[in-house]
C-alpha cells in the first residue's frame, strides 16, 4: 500500500491530470488547444509591455531627477557667488565707511539695499541706509549667517549686516533653506558654498513623464495588435479543424453505414448539391436579366408614347393613338412588376445594402404621406398623418421610404373612392410605431394568415392588384432592420397594418 501511494506521488501532479479524458481530449482537439496558445502568447505579450512601461518610466523619472540635481548645484554655487560678493561690498564699506556714499554703494551693486556695521560692544559704528528700515544687530552662532533677504557675518570685531532684493538671487524656481534642514540624502538639495543655506528644489513629475505619457499608444498597440492578430488566427484556425473535423466524421459515418443508407446519403448530398446550384443559377439570373429585361421595356414604353403624342406627326386614326396609350400603360405596369420581382430576389439574396441610422419616423411618415396625396386626390380619398409623434428610431432611412410607400399603395389600392386613410406614429417602450388604417374591404382571417407570402394577391372587383410582392418586400425590410409588422382587421372593417422599428 505504501508502495503503490509512493509511486502515484512520484508521478506527479502533471501526469495525474493528464489521465482525465477531458484534458486529454482539449490537449488533441485543436479549438481548444490554439485559443489557449494565443492566450498564453498575448498574456506575454502584455506582461513585457507593463513591465516595459514601468521600467521606462523609473528611468524618466530618475534622469529627470538627475537633471534637476545637477541644475540645483549650479544654482548653488551661482547663489554662493552673489553672496560672496555682497559679504566682499559689506567689508569693504566697513573698512572705510567715510569713503563711500550711498550713490557710490547703489553704482556698484543696486541689488543692496542696507548695510549696517556694529563694533564688539554691540554698538552701531557704521550704516548706510538707503531702504530705511530698522534693523536689529544679529546674533551669529558661526562665522556667517543668512536670513530672508539678507546676510550677516563678522569682520574682525565687527558684526556687518547686509541686506539685498531677494529677487537678485535668480534661483529658478527653487528656494533657499537652512542648511541644518536639509538631510545628506535630500537628492534634490545642494550646500551653498560658505553659508549655512541650500537650495532646495522639486522634481516636476508631470513634465518629466510627458514624453514617457507620448509613448502610452504604443504599448497599448503592443498590446492589443497581439490580441487582435491571435484572435483572427484562432477563428482561422479553428474554422479549418472544424472543417476537417466534420469532413473525418462524414466519412466515418459514410464508412460506418450500411449500402442502403450511403445510397441514401449520396443521394442526399447530390440534392443538396443540385440545391445550391439552382440558388447560385437563380442569383445569377437575377442579376443578368435585370438589365436585359428592362432595357426593350424602356423602349416599348418610349415609342407608344412618341406615337401616343403624335411627335412626328398624326396616326392616321384615332384608335392608334388609343393603342399607342394602352401599350404605354401595359408596359409600365409589366415594368413595376418586374422591378418588383428583382427586388425582392435581392432583398431575399442578401443584395440590398442597409445602413442603420437615426430615422424620424414621424417626418418620414408625412413625406411619404404628401408623395401619395396626388393618388389619393385622384380617387377622393382622404389621406393624412392624423397624429406624429416625433422621435428617432435605428433603420435605413431608405428602407423605410420603400416599406411606407408599399403599405400607402396597398392602402389606396384597397380602398374605395370617398374612403379614408389615416397614419399615425407613436413611441413606445423600446420601438417607434407606425399605425396606418382605411375604411377599404378589410381581409378575412385566412387572407391575414396569408398576407406577406410572395406573390400572394388578394383580388377585389373593381381593383386592379400588381404582383404580390409589395408587402412581402416590406415585411423582408421590416425583419432585415430588426422590425416586426402585423395585419389586423376583419372582413368588410377595414385593414389596419402596424409596424415596429427599434427605437433610438
Amino acid at each position: 500500500m505504501a508502495e503503490t501511494t509512493t509511486r502515484s506521488w512520484s508521478r506527479g501532479i502533471p501526469a495525474v491530470l493528464l489521465e482525465r479524458s477531458f484534458v486529454r481530449r482539449a490537449l488533441r482537439d485543436g479549438r481548444y488547444t490554439v485559443p489557449i496558445c494565443i492566450i498564453l502568447i498575448c498574456g506575454c505579450f502584455a506582461a513585457a509591455a507593463l513591465l516595459q512601461m514601468r521600467l521606462d518610466r523609473s528611468h524618466a523619472l530618475a534622469q529627470a531627477a538627475s537633471f534637476e540635481h545637477r541644475r540645483i548645484e549650479i544654482i548653488a554655487r551661482a547663489t554662493g557667488a552673489t553672496l560672496d560678493r555682497y559679504a566682499r561690498l559689506g567689508a569693504v564699506f566697513a573698512a572705510s565707511p567715510a569713503q563711500y556714499r550711498s550713490a557710490d554703494l547703489g553704482r556698484a551693486e543696486p541689488a543692496i539695499r542696507d548695510i549696517l556695521v556694529w563694533d564688539a560692544a554691540g554698538n552701531p559704528r557704521a550704516q548706510w541706509l538707503a531702504s530705511g528700515a530698522e534693523i536689529l544687530r544679529p546674533d551669529l552662532a558661526g562665522p556667517r549667517a543668512a536670513f530672508s533677504g539678507g546676510l550677516a557675518f563678522r569682520n574682525g570685531s565687527d558684526t556687518v549686516a547686509v541686506l539685498f532684493d531677494p529677487k537678485s538671487l535668480d534661483l529658478g524656481g527653487a528656494g533657499l533653506v537652512p542648511q541644518k534642514s536639509v538631510s545628506r540624502d535630500e537628492p534634490l538639495a545642494a550646500a551653498v558654498p560658505g553659508w549655512p543655506l541650500a537650495v532646495a528644489g522639486r522634481l516636476d513629475e508631470d513634465g518629466a513623464l510627458s514624453d514617457w505619457a507620448q509613448t502610452l499608444p504604443l504599448y497599448l498597440f503592443v498590446i492589443v495588435g497581439p490580441a487582435l492578430v491571435g484572435g483572427w488566427l484562432a477563428a482561422m484556425f479553428v474554422g479549418e479543424f472544424e472543417r476537417h473535423a466534420r469532413a473525418a466524421r462524414a466519412v466515418r459515418a459514410l464508412k460506418s453505414t450500411r449500402p442502403v443508407e450511403a445510397k441514401l446519403m449520396v443521394r442526399l448530398a447530390n440534392a443538396e448539391r443540385g440545391a445550391m446550384e439552382a440558388l447560385r443559377s437563380k442569383s445569377e439570373f437575377m442579376a443578368h436579366m435585370s438589365h436585359e429585361l428592362r432595357t426593350p421595356l424602356n423602349a416599348v414604353i418610349g415609342f407608344s408614347e412618341i406615337i401616343a403624342d403624335e411627335m412626328y406627326g398624326p396616326c392616321g386614326h384615332p384608335k392608334y393613338g388609343e393603342y399607342a396609350r394602352d401599350i404605354g400603360e401595359a408596359g409600365r405596369q409589366l415594368h413595376a412588376k418586374i422591378g418588383d420581382i428583382l427586388e425582392f430576389a435581392n432583398i431575399e439574396a442578401g443584395r440590398f445594402p442597409l445602413r442603420e441610422e437615426a430615422v424620424d419616423l414621424a417626418a418620414l411618415a408625412a413625406a411619404c404621406v404628401d408623395e401619395q396625396q396626388g393618388r389619393a386626390f385622384s380617387r377622393r380619398i382622404s389621406l393624412s398623418l392624423a397624429f406624429g409623434e416625433p422621435g428617432n428610431v435605428r433603420a435605413d432611412a431608405k428602407a423605410v421610404r420603400r416599406i411606407l410607400t408599399n403599405l400607402l399603395a396597398n392602402a389606396l389600392t384597397y380602398t374605395a373612392e370617398g374612403g379614408i386613410v389615416r397614419a399615425d406614429v407613436r413611441f413606445e417602450e423600446g420601438a417607434g410605431v407606425l399605425t396606418l388604417s382605411d375604411s377599404g374591404a378589410g381581409f378575412t382571417t385566412g387572407e391575414t394568415a396569408l398576407a406577406g407570402r410572395p406573390f400572394q394577391r388578394f383580388d377585389r372587383a373593381g381593383t386592379v392588384t400588381g404582383a404580390g410582392l409589395g408587402l412581402a418586400i416590406a415585411m423582408e425590410l421590416t425583419r432585415r432592420m430588426g422590425g416586426a409588422m402585423r395585419l389586423a382587421g376583419g372582413a368588410g372593417h377595414g385593414a389596419v397594418m402596424e409596424l415596429r422599428l427599434p427605437r433610438l
